[in-house]
């Protein structure tokens, strides 16, 4: 597999039973007690993914995920928060910061090994080429800001491509009506929260076999899932 990953972890049982169960399972790590150890490496050493503890020494977790996300040379790397903390605050601010994905200790080794392959996998979507291939009949170009279904290009208006644009970048997230206007429209929006539900029916039609991976959460919002008996 040759993957690598980079864990900052303080405790140091924990940062060796993380280690044991990820290079188990196939997985290259490097292991640090501290964030500022793992910036350094990072000068000469990119890893493809960060486990990051919120509560460190120093720098803490926070201001770690902050400051990779907001540098263009580490931006795309991705990072899982790992914490003691089960405050939902804690989390939606740790996801708001960049991280990837959220694990409370204790954790299930079977779990972490699956939520790292799950963040890899959503990571590797966004190659070079910058074009997502959902299946061999639905891909989606985000260069050219293009849908391709069954090698045909769906009319998408701007407003329908950047809400699949938003819900494919974690497939599974739930994203409320507030959050997409947010999204397409920021503190310029002029919009009721019900014009989503509008664009995003369009979008269904519009993806005709494959609109059943847009799912709607009753009375929260929207998500992204290739599997249709979810």
């Amino acid at each position: 597999m040759n993957t690598k990953l980079f864990i900052v972890e303080d405790e140091a049982d924990i940062l060796e039973l993380i280690q044991l169960k990820l290079e188990a399972a196939g997985f290259v790590t490097k292991g640090f007690e501290r964030a500022e150890p793992m910036l350094q490496r990072m000068q000469k050493d990119t890893p493809d993914l960060i486990i990051l503890d919120l509560m460190l020494p120093g720098m803490d977790g926070m201001e770690v995920c902050q400051k990779l996300k907001s540098d263009p040379s580490t931006e795309k790397i991705p990072v899982i928060m790992l914490t003691a903390r089960t405050d939902i605050e804690d989390k939606v601010k740790g996801l708001e910061y960049g991280a990837d994905d959220y694990i409370t200790k204790p954790f299930d080794a079977k779990e972490l090994v699956a939520r790292v392959n799950a963040v890899l996998r959503r990571s590797s979507w966004e190659s070079s080429k910058n074009v997502l291939s959902i299946t061999p009949d639905f891909m989606i170009d985000f260069n050219r800001y293009e849908v391709h279904i069954n090698q045909k290009r769906a009319d998408l208006t701007l407003t329908e491509f950047k809400i699949l644009q938003l819900l494919t970048k974690r497939p599974g997230w739930v994203y409320n009506r507030s959050q997409i206007l947010d999204y397409l429209w920021g503190t310029d929006k002029v919009v009721i929260e019900r014009t989503i539900d509008v664009h995003i029916r369009n979008l269904r039609e519009k993806l005709g076999e494959f609109a059943f991976m847009i799912k709607n959460i009753r009375g929260v919002g929207y998500r992204f899932s290739v599997n249709s008996e979810e």
